[in-house]
């Protein structure tokens, strides 16, 4: 089953430079390991919530505003996606993203729509 990790943590608690590039090499080897057990799927950092655009329609006319819709403590800085045998498998690999120690990693399984495209 595939699963997404999201990742949210407090972006006015800003990691330094030091601190996120350590935390990029972390995740790299993270995903390298999850790779060579076949698990890995994808995985990204996002860009800090001011690079943001939030989009919605409402009666048919498209309403495009600065940064994310909701406001909220933690936000959502990035992802994961893996296959794993089950909710555990997840968990365990969740507990290993480094942010896990300063933030939050949603685990949340992912529902495979047919027809839809892969790479």
């Amino acid at each position: 089953m595939k699963y997404i990790l999201l990742i949210y943590f407090d972006e006015q608690a800003a990691l330094s430079e030091t601190e996120r590039q350590e935390c990029y090499a972390e995740s790299t080897q993270l995903a390298q390991e999850i790779h060579s057990s076949g698990q890995y799927l994808g995985a990204n950092p996002l860009q800090p919530i001011s690079m943001a655009t939030s989009v919605r329609v409402r009666d048919g006319k498209r309403l495009v505003t600065d940064g994310p819709f909701a406001e909220t403590r933690e936000q959502l800085g990035g992802y994961f996606l893996i296959e794993a045998n089950n909710l555990d498998d997840a968990i365990g690999i969740a507990a290993r993203i480094p942010m896990a120690r300063k933030g939050t990693v949603e685990v949340r399984p992912v529902i495979d729509i047919p027809g839809l495209p892969t790479k």
